[in-house]
């Protein structure tokens, strides 16, 4: 089946505004297949920390891009997706600052970009596809059937993370956590290669002072019209 055929639903926006709570509950709800791109993103730069492949090295980089084993295994009740790299469950160290910090930097790397596209492309199978990340609505799936982008303040978020790492047992300050959450936003939005921004065609929602339910309501009204 072609892109045009298989539903696709992308969901953009910047770190923290619940790309990844809302892409795995409606994928649930439509039972469709969920790419998580930025755990994918995520995953390389464990896999590149691994093998200690300096990343400069570019002609390093796309090996370890085209011999990347990743599954997502999602179950019903789960607030996480479970991620897998070369068979080994890696979710809790994919979530950390971290790694996240590591994933942004190497994302804004061309060759990497261009290597793990079509790894994502890839995942468009029957009945349909969820698409969390950066620019699924605007370079990978630039013709899916559904585009959302949420956004909200950069505070907003960085107070979200702050509650995530309390919940975790951990310590956080608040203007560090800021700090960074601009800092990626910047270098997400500024990036060569791919930078973030909405669609042209995508629904905005804002998700200040709303529920996770009421963002999924508004998305599967999108796809249900």
């Amino acid at each position: 089946m072609s892109q045009n055929i298989i539903p696709v639903l992308t969901i953009d926006g910047l770190s923290g505004v619940g790309k990844g709570t809302v892409a795995r509950i409606v994928a649930q709800k439509q039972n469709w297949h969920l790419l998580d791109s930025g755990a994918i993103y995520r995953a390389f730069a464990l896999a590149v920390d691994a093998r200690g492949v300096d990343i400069t090295n570019e002609e390093a980089l796309e090996k370890v891009a085209q011999t990347l084993g990743l599954e997502f295994k999602t179950k019903p009740g789960n607030e996480l997706v479970s991620v897998y790299l070369d068979g080994k469950d890696v979710s809790k160290i994919l979530r950390t600052e971290k790694t996240g910090e590591m994933a942004s930097k190497i994302a804004s790397i061309g060759v990497v970009r261009a290597a793990l596209f079509k790894r994502q492309k890839d995942f468009a199978k029957a009945p349909g596809l969820v698409a969390d990340g950066r620019d699924m609505g605007t370079t990978v799936f630039p013709n899916a059937s559904f585009k959302v982008y949420l956004t909200t303040s950069a505070d907003e978020r960085a107070n979200r993370r702050l509650k995530q790492l309390q919940a975790q047992g951990s310590k956080g300050i608040i203007s560090q956590i800021l700090a960074k959450v601009k800092a990626r936003d910047e270098r997400d939005s500024s990036r060569k290669h791919s930078p973030l921004k909405p669609a042209k065609d995508a629904l905005i929602i804002d998700t200040t002072g709303l529920s996770i339910d009421e963002v999924i309501t508004q998305v599967v009204a999108l796809i249900e019209a």
